[in-house]
This record gives C-alpha cells, structure tokens and sequence, in this order.
C-alpha cells in the first residue's frame, strides 16, 4: 500500500505539497489517510511518492522485512524528487528504533505510537533539520484511542475500530509498538461508517490489530463495553454501505456466533482472514499463541458448514526458531489437508526485544527461504482451486478504480479476483456476474448476467 492521493483534490500550485507512502497492514493505511486529511484542512496539496513535494511522509511498519533498508530507500527516492523536501518517519518501526532511523541521511523528523497524530503541528517550518528531532513515547502512554479511517480509494475504505494488543505472542513487536489493547466507541464507528457511506464507498474493511477484542478499553478502562458481535450487529444496521468485511480474527476469539450471524447477514460477506502461524502444535505453544490446531480445524469447519462458498485466507510463519524439519512437514501437511483458500507466508526474522531471540535453534536462512517457497507454492495451489470451485456461480462483483495494463479488476463478495477490458463505466458498481474461467495470470474471467 503506498500513496495515499486524494483524487478529486484539485491542485494549487501556490499550496505546498505533501507526499505519503504506508509500509504494512490496513490499519497503518487507514491512520496515513486520517493524518493526511489534516494536512487537506492546512491547505496541503496532497501528491504522488514518486514526485516533487515539500513535505514525504513514511508511515513505518514493524512487520515489514528489512524494514531499515525499506525505509532508507524510501528515503531516498524522496530526497531525489526534491533534495531540500522535509522528511517525516512515523509509525510503528518508528515507535520501536527512532535512534536507528535518525542516522539515516535526510530524515528530519520521527514520531512513534501517540506523536503520529500531530504531525502537522511539527511541519509548519519546512526546512531541513540540522539534527533529526524524535519524539517517541514510552509506549505505557499509548492507551488513548484514535479513530481513523481511509477514502481515498474509489471502491473501499479502510476503517480502524481498535488498537494494540494484550497478547505476548513472542514473536511479535506489536504491542511494543502500538502498546495496549483499546477500542473505538461505538457511537464513533458508527458514525464513520455513516460518512464513509455518505461518501459513496461501497464496501469497509474492518481493520485493527486485534478486532476480536473489540470493547476493550472502550472508554478508557480495561473492560469489554461492548463485544465483537454488538459492533458487527449495529454496523449491519447502516443501510448505506453494500459489502463490510472483517480484515482478520483471531481463531480463539472467532465464535459460532459471529460465523452465525456473518453467514445470514446482508452486508458482511463470507470472506474471513484467520492467523494460524503455524501447524505444528509444538511450535504454537513456543509462540505462545492461544489456541492449537483442533481449534482451528474446528473454526474452519464451522465456517465451511455454515459457508460452503466462504474464501478463508491464512497467516502462517516459517522458520520460527526451534521449527525443525518435522515440525515444518507437520505444518505443511496440516495445511494441505484444510479447506483454506490461500495462504499469507511471512518468513521469520529477528525483531529486537522478543522472546523468540533467546531460543537457541536459529533455522538458517536457505532453510527459511525453502520453507517459504513451499508454502507460497501451496498457496497458489489452494487459490487455483478455490477458484475453480467457484465457476459457474453467480455472484456480484465490486469493480475497482485503477486501470491495470488496460484490464478493470474488481472482487466477489467471496474474494474471487476477477478482471476484464478496462471500462471506466464499470468503476464502484456491484455488478451481477456468473465466473466463467480461471485465466493464465490466475484471474477469472466471466459474463455478465442479463
């Protein structure tokens, strides 16, 4: 996810103009767009990364691989557009190394968990600084809450309902950088799906860091105001939004009551993105997860059941310190036997101040890389498969707004990418399609219904 460009913006060469570019996850894009539009209120011009602008904006991400060599390059491919342009780090990775991203040349400000939000109190002079000015919290103090939401693509937005996390998977810098978990109210929710239906958006991705624990921290305290279920129910209820799907749940916190009510809803589709990490029972305990694989398996049953034509997408580590030979074909095998759709892999790496580092049985690199390839391999069989169980079905697609190498793609309620000669006449419309065929690049083809 990169440019976070307002289309409709007209542009006034007298304005300066500002620059984003989002590393990682739908949350960080749906705070970019809310950081943004403050700078809309200040009379910015909002421009393409990869042009000139007084001020670039890389909202960091503490997930993303080599994330200092992405940062740095990004860095870079700004100060080449315009050498004097202030440069502005924020997010998470910036929450967790501000010392390491001020030794990059040309950054001229960080800000970490809480500061993020104010950026554009810290750019009114834009000049460079001579020294890189930080202002990272410690992370204790990020427990107030945000709301944020994302417009600026033509179809969808991106809307956050909560933040941080109180899980200590130990593999992961989530909760040192965003700190703990807390929710939107859900007057405020409520009233941001209203204006992003206003908008004329057609569907909202739900997004957060651990959305199955909505309510907590709701009102600044540590109990559930309010569950998942109430804020799917009460979303449901807007009539102005055709299609809201749930970014990614937690196994342990998705219920037969949410796959229930997903599945005789009108607005949540039968799409759902579930963390499993890994298949190896052995190698969930080490990373403390909190659940193990008859859980799962059941979880992914009961959506089948409910759901036959329900897309499920999986997360899935590989190379997780201690994960031998065995405890990888485990996985792998678990994973070929269920009925998931696709799979994200992400390979381990190191993150600074995460239990995982003190175990010693490092997997070496090539061995990663081959555990990767395997499992990216097994993901284009499962998708392939997926889709092929679909042809012949009929179901209404939601056509997107970018003209890719002259094709409009657009998606089924169930995550089928389809594509067809690009015509700007189909752009944010739900339209009636039966899936025809399944293309060389993996996309299907299809006709319109009469």
């Amino acid at each position: 996810m990169e440019t976070i460009l307002e289309p409709h913006i007209k542009h006034d060469q007298s304005i300066p103009r500002v620059a984003f570019h989002t590393l990682g996850c739908k949350l960080n894009f749906s705070e970019s767009a809310t950081i943004a539009r403050d700078f809309d209120d200040k009379n910015y011009k909002r421009v393409d990364f990869n042009s000139p602008a007084e001020v670039y904006v890389i909202n960091t991400c503490s997930v993303t691989e080599n994330a200092d060599k992405r940062l740095k390059g990004l860095v870079q491919k700004a100060l080449s557009h315009n050498p004097k342009g202030f440069v502005a780090a924020i997010g998470c990775y910036a929450q967790l190394q501000p010392e390491e991203i001020s030794k990059l040349d040309g950054v001229d400000l960080v800000l970490g968990a809480t500061e993020k939000f104010n950026l554009i109190e810290y750019v009114n002079d834009l000049s460079k600084n001579k020294q890189t000015e930080i202002h990272s919290c410690e992370i204790e103090t990020a427990n107030f809450y945000k709301s944020s939401y994302s417009t600026s693509d033509r179809t969808r937005a991106f809307l956050k309902v909560q933040d941080g996390c109180d899980y200590k998977c130990t593999y992961c810098t989530i909760p040192q950088a965003r700190g703990v978990s807390r929710s939107d109210t859900l007057e405020n929710i409520i009233n941001n799906v209203k204006k992003i239906g206003d908008s004329g958006l057609r569907e909202i991705v739900l997004t957060g860091v651990n959305i199955g624990d909505y309510g907590k921290g709701e009102f600044g305290n540590k109990k559930h105001q309010h569950t998942f279920l109430e804020l799917i129910n009460a979303i449901d209820m807007v009539k102005s939004i055709d299609r809201i799907r749930i970014s990614s749940i937690e196994p342990n916190l998705l219920n037969d009551d949410i796959i229930d009510f997903v599945s005789g809803s009108n607005r949540f589709v039968p799409h759902f993105h579930i963390p499993l990490q890994s298949g190896s029972d052995r190698i969930l305990k080490s990373m403390r997860r909190r659940y193990l694989t008859p859980l799962y398996l059941q979880r992914v049953a009961r959506i089948k059941e409910a759901m036959p034509n329900a897309c499920i997408g999986v997360d899935v580590i590989v190379g997780y310190p201690g994960e031998t030979e065995e405890d990888f074909l485990t996985s792998y095998r678990f994973l070929a036997d269920l009925d998931v759709s696709y799979l994200h892999v992400f390979t381990y790496s190191e993150r600074p101040n995460t239990e995982a580092l003190e175990i010693k049985e490092v997997v070496p690199h090539a061995v990663r890389n081959k555990r990767s390839k395997m499992l990216r391999a097994l993901s284009v069989k499962k998708r392939r498969a997926f889709y092929e169980s679909q042809l012949g079905k009929t179901y209404s697609v939601l056509f997107e707004g970018e003209n890719k190498k002259g094709y409009c793609t657009g998606f089924t309620e169930n995550y089928v990418k389809v594509r067809t000669p690009w015509n700007p006449e189909l752009v944010n419309t739900l339209k009636e399609v039966v899936l025809d065929s399944v293309d060389s690049e993996g996309y299907v083809r299809f006709e319109l219904k009469a």
